[in-house]
């Protein structure tokens, strides 16, 4: 009796089938182009040379043709969120034109401008920058102060002794003349400090990063956005005393993994000195506990920054100049997407006024009109201008139409909830139904404009079912809070209309 084939053999046995037959489809489709080629070629040997010419320029255009259309296919499209970094810093006078241009759109380049200020007066200043950044309690503040017997710290064992940014004068060894920044650690309470501490390193000509063992996943992260500026760095491995050699050299060469590589990058080990409480045998055999002073070791961190103090001072002003502009940049982008987001706003607020006024000059319009009315499709192509993305016609006709779904869906509870906070306002009493479209209406487009703006603002590109979805959840947060907003904007609207006539 036979055994039957396992399933695995009959698959098996099914690919080789199956190979076996494409093999002999390539092998026939071969002889076939190879045939049809040699008797094109035949043809044209006995042609005229005009028309061979002309069949060779008609080839030639038909393959350009067609290589043209896939590389239009198959290319990476170049639209970028919004917020994306650009490929390289803008140089000065690229960024001088973009301000003048934010400034002319209304955008506030105040801070912008703040920084380019800033830079012009160091320069003039003639000075080098030194910022020490770090984590909180990673002892900052005690290796300056190491570095400058003498100086006034604010050096405590309890951490984020430092709120603020502190500047202390320094000449090295050589006579150059820096100024050692102390900036707030990371990870400190209270917001805006994590930023603050960055800015300041993008202005300095050297950074120190300071650590007091391998790096957390978010020092990497601040380091490694330290090193993509390509400036000077030293990082200072600080309370080295507290390891054995053994542990010292691991964790050395732990962070030198880490850093990778990357050129103008400096790995010390520093101890800033401390007390510390140790046991000490009395002549008559008794022991006692005392504090002893552990002596700073620093001179490593000096060479460090003499070497790069050596460099060229030309390059040291170039890699300060090129992160101030980028530091300058960035702040550009936030003020142009607060901007963008008050102006979206506006025009939000507008068209939800146009279509509250729509309804109540109609009494009852149909839900349909926020699809195919005007004033829909009018404020995404002003939300589109806005943020300078083209929308295409499908895709508003295809987002209105999703909107339509889910107005339909959630249409019963919203006139309900609006009914109800119609009636809360004294001498309503039984509510007209205008002035709940109305207050429908304005909801309804508040919503969308918002979904609208949030879609360009995150994805660089009008994305209908994004926007769809986050239309829903705009539509049905704090439902009751809004409906009582837009039931008081619909009673002061109908008030105006009365005025008027």
């Amino acid at each position: 009796m036979r055994r039957p084939l396992k399933t695995s053999q009959l698959i098996r046995t099914a690919l080789a089938v199956g190979v076996a037959l494409l093999l002999l489809l390539l092998i026939w489709a071969l002889l076939f182009l190879t045939d049809t080629a040699f008797s094109v070629l035949e043809r044209l040997n006995r042609s005229p040379a005009w028309f061979l010419y002309l069949y060779g320029a008609g080839f030639l255009a038909v393959v350009g043709v067609g290589l043209f259309m896939l590389w239009r296919l198959l290319r990476p499209s170049r639209a970028r969120p919004a917020g994306d970094e650009p490929g390289r810093p803008l140089t000065e006078e690229e960024l001088a034109a973009r301000l003048a241009k934010a400034k002319e759109a209304g955008v506030d380049v105040g801070g912008a401008q703040r920084e380019l200020a800033q830079l012009a007066k160091r320069k003039a200043a003639g000075k080098i920058h030194v910022g020490f950044f770090g984590e909180i309690s990673s002892g900052k503040s005690s290796l300056i102060q190491a570095l400058l017997p003498g100086a006034s710290l604010a050096v405590a064992a309890s951490g984020g002794t430092t709120r603020e940014v502190a500047e202390y004068h320094w000449r090295s060894p050589s006579g150059d003349e820096l100024i050692l920044t102390d900036m707030p650690g990371t990870n400190e309470v209270g917001a805006g400090l994590d930023d603050l501490a960055r800015g300041e390193a993008l202005r300095s000509h050297v950074v120190v990063y300071v650590c007091d063992g391998d790096l957390t996943r978010s020092q990497f992260e601040d380091l490694r956005s330290l090193l993509a500026l390509g400036k000077p760095c030293i990082v200072a491995l600080n309370k080295a005393d507290r390891f054995r050699r053994e542990e010292l050299d691991l964790i050395l060469a732990r962070l030198r993994q880490r850093v990778g590589e990357a050129a103008r990058v400096d790995l010390v080990a520093v101890q800033a000195g401390c007390q510390r409480e140790a046991l000490r045998v009395l002549p008559d055999g008794r022991e006692e506990l005392v504090v002893v002073d552990v002596p700073p070791r620093v001179d490593d961190l000096r060479e460090a920054l003499q070497h790069h103090l050596d460099e060229d001072p030309e390059v040291l002003e170039r890699l300060r100049d090129s992160s101030v502009f980028v530091l300058a940049t960035r702040t550009l982008d936030e003020a142009e997407r607060r901007h963008r987001a008050e102006r979206a706003a506006e025009i939000t607020r507008s068209y939800s006024h146009k279509a509250m006024i729509g309804a109540l000059a109609a009494v009852a319009p149909g839900s349909d009109l926020v699809i195919q009315g005007y004033l829909g499709v009018t404020m995404v192509r002003a939300l589109s201008d806005l943020y300078k993305i083209p929308a295409r016609q499908m895709d508003t006709d295809l987002l209105l139409e999703l909107v339509q779904k889910r107005v339909a869906r959630s249409t019963t509870i919203l006139l309900a909830v609006l009914g109800n906070a119609l009636k809360a306002f004294p001498g309503m009493g039984t509510v007209a139904g205008g002035l709940v479209h109305a207050a429908a209406y304005g909801m309804i487009f508040e919503s969308l404009g918002r979904a609208v703006a949030e879609s360009m603002e995150s994805r660089g590109a009008l994305r209908p079912a994004q926007a769809a979805q986050v239309f829903e959840e705009r539509l049905s947060e704090d439902l009751r809070t809004s409906a009582r907003r837009f039931a008081r904007l619909a009673l002061d609207l109908k008030g105006e209309g009365r005025g008027r006539r």
